[in-house]
């Protein structure tokens, strides 16, 4: 078993399984998954680690990050993804959501504002042979109408807002993900579409680095 091997076992067990994790299916993808691969090469050995992991020391992706395996793995659990679902992966990164959601879905459609990550991410994505999943470069609020409907969405940060552009974008049925930030506290949030109506509900505290592009409008007050 390789160091990184044993890294992803330790992460599994100590981080995830812990933190009341138990979709196997998800667990079986996180193991699979080579984390380290998502991240740049001289900082590998932080793949693993209990916190959020810039993409990159330097240039692009050095401002994004790669979300710290709990909340992540919760957060997904969350969206309850079904193997016949469309998903959608809001802030992918180099991909590794993806790669986790494209294993758990029908297939997966990762969107990337930076197109240096997209890049990354499809090629990261077509040498580690994962074929039901693509990556598109976008502003991400606006989510991928033209590949909509889809059953989950799952938003890859923290956000102060969630665009009714996204929650349009849902299937009926479907389920959007996201840590939305109430103040300085951030909260796993789970909005379902069903008759077209929208609801959602708080499910955990989580805090994650945010997603460019979901700040709240400012309010001016005369």
């Amino acid at each position: 078993m390789s160091d990184f091997e044993l890294a992803r076992r330790n992460m599994v067990e100590s981080q995830v399984r812990t933190n009341n994790v138990t979709d196997r299916r998800l667990i079986a993808a996180m193991l699979e998954i080579p984390r380290e691969r998502f991240v740049a090469p001289t900082i590998r050995e932080l793949a693993y680690i209990d916190e959020d992991v810039p993409f990159a020391e330097s240039g692009p992706g050095r401002h994004r990050w790669l979300m710290e395996p709990m909340p992540f793995a919760r957060l997904v659990q969350l969206a309850g993804v079904r193997p016949e679902d469309l998903v959608l992966d809001v802030g992918c990164g180099t991909g590794y959501s993806t790669a986790v959601l494209a294993r758990l879905g029908e297939s997966a459609v990762g969107l990337e504002c930076e197109a240096e990550l997209a890049a990354r991410a499809d090629q990261l994505l077509i040498e580690l042979g994962i074929g039901n999943a693509a990556v598109l470069t976008g502003e991400l609020s606006a989510g991928c109408p033209r590949q909509a409907p889809f059953d989950v969405i799952v938003l890859e940060g923290a956000v102060e807002v969630v665009p009714e552009a996204l929650l349009r974008q849902l299937r009926d049925g479907g389920r959007l993900v996201a840590p939305v930030m109430h103040g300085p506290i951030g909260k796993a949030t789970l909005f379902t579409k069903s008759g077209g109506e929208i609801s959602s509900r708080v499910d955990f505290d989580i805090n994650v680095q945010p997603l460019p592009g979901f700040r709240k409008a400012v309010e001016f007050v005369f």
